[in-house]
């Protein structure tokens, strides 16, 4: 809203009288007025936006965010005795997950040497483990006693 107030002070600054030029006069007291205009309707048009807005959250069942003050400061958390605690990090935990999956069989895939670039050497193996579940069947046959 400052910047209203300054637009409007320049504008009041401006005194058409003092323009020596009769046409050039006529045509800044045009403009001046339909920037009065036009800065009466913008002030028109964002109350009715802001009216809008409002009926809009009304009919949504909103009320608006409620302004509620905090009783701490942000950050401070009165939990902690001491600031080292605050401040050591909790240790990591989460270990390998391929530690832990047994391995059924262990196979090599070959790709084919046409298809790789006539540059590419062989570096070794990295291991890498999928993992599939397989469903099978397994029907068994009960003899039942009558």
């Amino acid at each position: 809203m400052k910047s209203d107030f300054s637009e409007l002070d320049l504008l009041q600054t401006i005194e058409p009288k003092e323009i020596a030029d009769e046409s050039m006069r006529q045509t800044v007291e045009v403009l001046l007025n339909l920037i009065e205009q036009l800065q009466s309707k913008v002030k028109g048009l964002e109350s009715e936006n802001q009216w809008l807005r409002d009926e809009n959250n009304r009919l949504k069942g909103e009320q608006g965010q409620p302004e509620i003050k905090a009783k701490n400061k942000k950050g401070f958390d009165n939990k902690h005795s001491s600031e080292s605690e605050r401040k050591t990090p909790k240790q990591h935990s989460k270990g390998s997950k391929n530690q832990t999956i047994k391995i059924d069989r262990e196979q090599i895939l070959e790709y084919p040497q046409d298809k790789l670039p006539e540059d590419a050497q062989f570096k070794g193996y990295e291991e890498v483990i999928f993992q599939d579940i397989i469903l099978e069947t397994d029907n068994v046959l009960f003899p039942k006693e009558k």
